[in-house]
């Protein structure tokens, strides 16, 4: 049977047997999910059992591509690891760029699904020809750049591609995180947890097929159009330069850069710890996930440390969100986080929170080994870190991430973790971005803005607004009208991005697909027949799946909301001073257009 598009064949791997199944991709089940993540989520939906612990073996593990990963389409770069989150307890999964994703699409396989438990520390290696079986003891310990350094050598190719975890994840700390291309990473919900409980250290890919398209000329008509749109777009060349670092003077010139645990929304020393400043002191060059166009990544060199990074989140982290203003710790703690695979959000939720709540006589340094955590305070930051790497003394308990190491202390405390649904909260204040502030309440994985990223709201673009979502507020970053309809919109977007698995910088922020053109490049890419409104409907019922199967590791409508932070305590300063978000109204509205109880 001839495949256009997806690889056409399904490995399963049961670690505890060491054996192994390939499957025939079934097109009629794959017509309902697309690929990626809502192919994912629906092989938790059906084969998990809710009842199973996280960490435990009989948890599913799985490595998705979609039918466009490996393609000209531009950034085609984005693969997804889903699985029951050892952080939150409920659906788990997350995104990367890099080039991991189209090495594994040329193996064939549109998804390798993982079970079982190794009595050993071993990796996977998988080709066109199936998957073997190395074992690792001599790799157990290290840090990703050497475990992938050392699995090429081992397999004489440096082509490999190789998604690991380092000690973090070893460790089962519960935010620990895979990387893959030395610096791409699966961050949030701890998917880094689940592979270190099975005693997976890595899933090494080569591949030797190649990717078929169904209508070869109308495809790269379609890739073209994209294409241009990226490059004409008015914001491509500060993406270029300054990638999602941007977003530091960006949020600060709103008021909405989350300062000192939230408490502040603008930050007085930003230009210190800037994008702007990063790109001009640090950058040596670009870098690019595979065959993208913007090259929004960048390797800097600080002294005698270098990397690729840091995103937006991990410089937000590192520096304001805690009260640092020192760049090159931000760059530090980026390189470190990477190697050691762990998730900065939530690394660094647990400093800001402890921060705070030291700073309100909640919690006293001899609640965690004598460490006296103010504001700032990179040498405290540094040994807590490593602490909860290795699940040294505190770190151990640290280890299960912020808000169930609150659970030990008062009310109070507990109600100072900005979390969802146990994940914790992005660098973005919702008081001044109402519909990413429902985005945060209503996201199946958690605190999250990529499952709908409603950047629209941002644009002032009055005239499409009230064309597509029937106000012009939904265009007005502090109105609460219209935001529901344009997160029902955008969220059916989103999941096409991690479908189709490219990048939801382009995808969404720029506005670049839709579904009218998300048709066409699955039609001409596939030969299978999609319209805009297939996918529209397709995409409504994968969010519905993901919404019960939530609802089966038991979640209510009482969980859909933002900490009493958001929704109770005033901005008390800069261009979005005052604000609080009503989050009951904008969930009621969405749950109204989702037809829910």
């Amino acid at each position: 049977m001839q495949y256009y598009g997806y690889g056409g064949k399904i490995l399963r791997v049961n670690l505890t047997t060491r054996t192994t199944t390939i499957e025939k991709l079934d097109k009629s089940w794959f017509k309902n999910v697309i690929g990626g993540r809502a192919a994912n989520t629906k092989r938790l939906y059906e084969e998990l059992d809710e009842t199973c612990d996280p960490l435990s073996p009989d948890n599913l593990l799985i490595f998705g591509v979609g039918p466009l990963t490996g393609s000209l389409l531009p950034g085609s770069a984005y693969f997804t690891v889903s699985a029951r989150s050892p952080l939150t307890g409920i659906l788990g999964d997350s995104a990367a760029g890099g080039q991991f994703a189209a090495e594994m699409k040329l193996t064939g396989f549109d998804q390798v699904i993982i079970k079982g438990k190794s009595e050993s520390p071993v990796y996977l290696m998988a080709s066109d020809a199936g998957v073997e079986f190395v074992d690792c003891p001599h790799l157990w310990g290290k840090k990703i750049i050497e475990t992938t350094d050392t699995i090429r050598e081992e397999q004489r190719d440096y082509s490999i591609q190789v998604a690991a975890i380092g000690p973090a994840g070893e460790n089962r700390v519960l935010f620990a995180s895979i990387v893959s291309s030395g610096n791409r990473v699966n961050g949030r919900t701890g998917m880094g947890a689940v592979m270190g409980a099975k005693n997976l250290k890595a899933l090494a890919v080569r591949g030797q097929k190649s990717v078929q398209i169904a209508d070869t000329l109308g495809f790269l008509r379609e890739v073209d159009a994209v294409k241009n749109a990226i490059i004409n777009h008015d914001e491509y060349e500060k993406r270029r330069k300054l990638g999602t670092t941007m977003l530091m003077n960006d949020l600060n010139r709103i008021g909405i850069l989350p300062t000192r645990h939230f408490r502040e929304g603008v930050c007085e020393y930003v230009d210190a710890i800037s994008g702007e400043t990063l790109a001009r002191e640090f950058k040596v060059k670009n870098k690019a996930c595979f065959n993208c166009n913007v090259h929004c990544s960048r390797y800097y060199v600080c002294g005698k440390i270098e990397a690729e990074g840091p995103e937006f989140e991990t410089l937000c982290s590192f520096t304001s969100r805690i009260g640092v203003d020192n760049l090159s710790f931000a760059l530090e703690m980026n390189r470190y986080l990477n190697q050691v695979g762990m998730d900065s959000i939530s690394t660094c939720e647990i400093i800001g929170w402890l921060m705070e709540c030291r700073e309100k006589g909640l919690i006293k340094p001899a609640d965690i080994d004598g460490l006296d955590m103010t504001w700032g305070d990179t040498e405290k930051v540094r040994a807590l870190v490593e602490k909860i790497t290795y699940r040294q003394g505190i770190g151990d308990r640290l280890a299960q991430g912020a808000t169930k190491f609150s659970r030990n202390f008062g009310e109070e405390a507990q109600k100072l973790v900005m979390q969802v649904k146990g994940l914790d909260i992005i660098c973005g204040d919702p008081r001044g971005i109402k519909a990413y502030g429902l985005t945060y309440a209503i996201a199946s994985r958690g605190a999250d803005h990529l499952r709908a990223e409603p950047y629209f709201e941002l644009t002032q673009q009055w005239e499409t607004a009230k064309k597509r979502f029937g106000t012009e507020k939904a265009a007005d970053r502090l109105a609460e009208e219209g935001k529901a309809a344009l997160v029902t919109y955008s969220e059916k977007v989103a999941l096409l991005t991690d479908c189709l698995t490219i990048c939801k910088n382009t995808g969404l922020c720029m506005d670049v697909l839709n579904l009218e053109n998300a048709a066409a490049l699955l039609t001409t890419g596939t030969g299978i027949d999609y319209t805009p409104g297939y996918l529209e409907n397709i995409m409504g019922q994968c969010i519905e799946r993901d919404f019960q199967l939530n609802r089966k590791f038991g979640l209510t409508r009482e969980n859909d909301t933002l900490p009493d932070r958001f929704l109770k305590e005033p901005l008390p300063e800069g261009p979005t001073k005052g604000q609080v978000v009503d989050i009951k109204k904008m969930v009621d509205e969405y749950y109204r257009l989702h037809n829910r109880d």
